[in-house]
This record gives structure tokens, sequence and C-alpha cells, in this order.
């Protein structure tokens, strides 16, 4: 079967260097100056990924010049505080479409990014940095683990009590059994809590074996101290459908529910994983690329009892386009779904959105295009409201607001 995967070249409008005041984000620079892009540089981005801060700031990561940098923006991604650049790995950086540097903001200047590297047979070595001075400066990359020969797709997020939860896909029980000759599918999902920041990770622990080996993770917390996981799971058959775990509590994850039978019976990455969030009604809102049997192209659906359910998927976007990279955000009272659309010349982000949980959805609306490069889209809510996070070849950065349209 042939898995459709869309990559992205990616570049982003520059930050000069400066003597520490922020400094303009030109959206019309050039940016086919290959000396440009041998450097560390926001216009050499290849992906980069954004959050909003309590206090309204704007924080974005990215990889440049095979380094990992941070910067913030106080108004609104207009201009940049001079960026702070990460130590070098040892191995290339692991920048595929759903791996990307992290980032987590906190209360009293408290910031967390992930990242990781590969080896040639894509084995990972994932890093956490912490910042307790509002990203001036940053620690020691520290190793999210130390006992698993691979960890990628690694997140952090932190829950409604500021407790910074890490989860990642780990090949330690693939190894071990294949060190023992027995048969292993796929890797595994594993977490640990940052419970004291500026010290060390908890000890890894294996949340669910037998987990997709190549997709992003989602994350969204039903309270302190309950994390719900949503991933592509391996059921029984070799089916790679999506699952969802939530946590009994911080050291308990729960029982494992599917979110959709979409049997999806393949030995392949398609490198596009889930995402999800929960309302303030605590309803989960899930969104997923299917490339099963049943179900092929993006869905969505809803739980309102604690993920043991779903409602039945939502098919999303033209079925004769090219659609891809769904993402959900639940805020402010409203739940937004973003996803692309390309159809042959011009690829779209489209936006629909939902003021009853899910129950009923507006018409799609394209609120971002370009002609050429770009990177999948992301939904961030700042305390005043909702925005696309969005990086293209074409305009560079762009953050735009999302209103809400019935």
């Amino acid at each position: 079967m042939r898995v459709h995967i869309q990559m992205a070249i990616l570049l982003l409008a520059s930050i000069m260097p400066g003597s520490g005041a922020a400094v303009a984000h030109d959206a019309n620079a050039h940016h086919g100056a290959p000396a440009a892009c041998q450097t560390t540089a926001l216009a050499c981005a290849s992906v980069i990924t954004a959050a909003f801060g309590p206090d309204g700031k704007l924080w974005v990561t990215w990889i440049a010049g095979g380094r990992v940098s941070v910067a913030s923006s106080a108004d609104l991604g207009k201009t940049f505080a001079d960026p702070v650049t990460l130590p070098k790995t040892d191995l290339p950086l692991d920048e595929g479409p759903d791996a990307r540097p992290k980032i987590a903001i906190g209360q009293a200047g408290r910031v967390i990014v992930t990242y990781a590297s590969r080896d040639e047979k894509y084995n990972g070595h994932a890093f956490i940095v912490r910042s307790g001075d509002g990203g001036k400066t940053f620690s020691t990359p520290q190793p999210i683990t130390s006992d698993s020969p691979s960890q990628r797709f690694e997140t952090a997020a932190l829950d409604q009590d500021g407790r910074a939860f890490v989860t990642w896909i780990d090949k330690r029980n693939g190894a071990k059994a294949k060190k023992d000759g027995k048969p292993y599918a796929g890797a595994a999902l594993a977490f640990a809590w940052d419970d004291r920041p500026g010290g060390t990770l908890q000890a890894a622990t294996i949340a669910r074996d037998n987990s997709c080996e190549c997709c992003r993770i989602g994350v969204a917390f039903a309270g302190p101290g309950r994390p719900v996981v949503l991933f592509r799971n391996i059921f029984d058959g070799g089916i790679r459908d999506h699952a969802v775990i939530t946590f009994a509590d911080s050291k308990t994850p729960g029982p494992l529910y599917r979110v959709s039978d979409d049997d999806a019976k393949i030995d392949a990455c398609p490198h596009q994983g889930p995402s999800l969030a929960i309302g303030p009604d605590g309803v989960y809102h899930a969104t997923w690329f299917a490339l099963g049997r049943k179900l092929k192209g993006l869905y969505y659906a809803h739980s309102n009892d604690d993920g043991k359910t779903f409602s039945e998927p939502m098919r999303l976007g033209d079925p004769n386009a090219q659609t891809s990279r769904p993402y959900v955000l639940a805020t402010h009272g409203v739940v937004y779904l973003a996803y692309k659309s390309f159809d042959g010349a011009m690829t779209t982000i489209d936006l629909i959105t939902s003021h009853d949980s899910g129950k009923t959805w507006s018409a799609p609306r394209s609120i971002a295009m370009t002609h050429d490069a770009s990177d999948h889209p992301l939904l961030i809510a700042s305390p005043a409201g909702a925005y696309l996070s969005w990086l293209t070849l074409q305009d560079g950065y762009r953050l735009i607001p999302l209103e809400p349209q019935s």
C-alpha cells in the first residue's frame, strides 16, 4: 500500500543579531541566499513550534544550522528578542514532519524545551532543557532517559498545577525482545514527570507496549496529575489504529480505549500523528490521519466519557483533495480544527469551529494559503484568544488570529 508522506522545505523571515533588544521580523526577507541558510538564524528554520506563556508572551523554538534555538516575542511575532541557541548535538537533529523541538511555558519564567537527535537507523536520543529566568539562560541538555537505545517524538506539557509531564516513543523493550529472540511489534509509550526544575527527570515508566514507532503523540490533561495521551497503537493482527489512555493519577496509566476502527493493516510510517484537546467541560476532541481499510483521510471524533467511547468519526475536507496535518484546539468556549488542503498548485489551511463541544461544526473556511512549501499548521492559545501558527517558504512565519464563526 502506498503511503502519502508530505515533506516540507521550511524557511522563516530573519532575525538579525542585536544588542538584546527585540528586532524586526521581516516577512519580505529573501529566502534563497545559501549563506544565510547555513546559520542558526530564524531565516534558515526548517521546523518551528510556538506556544504562549501565561502572560501572553509568544515563544518559538526552531531548528536551523544544525542547532535548536529559542526566542520570545511580546508583540505577537512582529519582533523577537535575541534567541538563545542550545548546544550542538553529537548526531544530526531529528527534524522530520512529526519530530520537531517542543516548548512549554509555565509561571515565574519557567520554559521547557525538548528535542532529539537521531542516527542513520532512526534511533533517536531525546533531550530536555529548562529555563527558570524567562528564557535568558537554559540548563545543560539532559537526556530524558539513559535506559533506552532510542527515544523519539518526545513532548513535554504542563498540567493545571504547572507540573511537567514528558512522554515519548521508546524502544527499550523492543531491543530486549530482539536480544532474547522474542517477537515484539513496534515500540512503547514511555513517560516521566519533571517535578524538580533544574534537577533530573524521574525514572522512565512504560505506559504501554506495542505502539507505532513513527508518529507524534497528542497530550492533554483531564485534571492536575492526570495526563491523557492519544497515539497510534498496534492492536492484535498488526492493526495500527489510534487509541487513548487517561491516567488515573500521575503514576497510573488507565485502560487503553480505541478511538476509531480504521483497520490500518500496514507496516509503514505515515509520519502523521494525532492531535488531542480537552475542553473545560471535560470533552475529549481527537483528530487524526487514517490509512486503514475502512477509513482513509482525515477524521475527527469526540468523547464525553473520558475516552471510553468516541462519536462516529467525521470526515474532514474534500475527499478529492490532498488533505493532511489536522490539529485541534479547545479554548475560550470554542473548538477549533485546522488542516491542510492541496489542489495541485495551492496549499490552503482550512478551519472549522464548534460552539457546542463538537456536536455541530461550521462550514470550512480558508484562513491562509501559499503557493510554495510549508510546515504543517499548529493551533495555539493565548490568555486572550486562539491563533494559527504557520511557517511557509513564501511568507515566513505567520501568526494568524482565529475569530470563531458559526
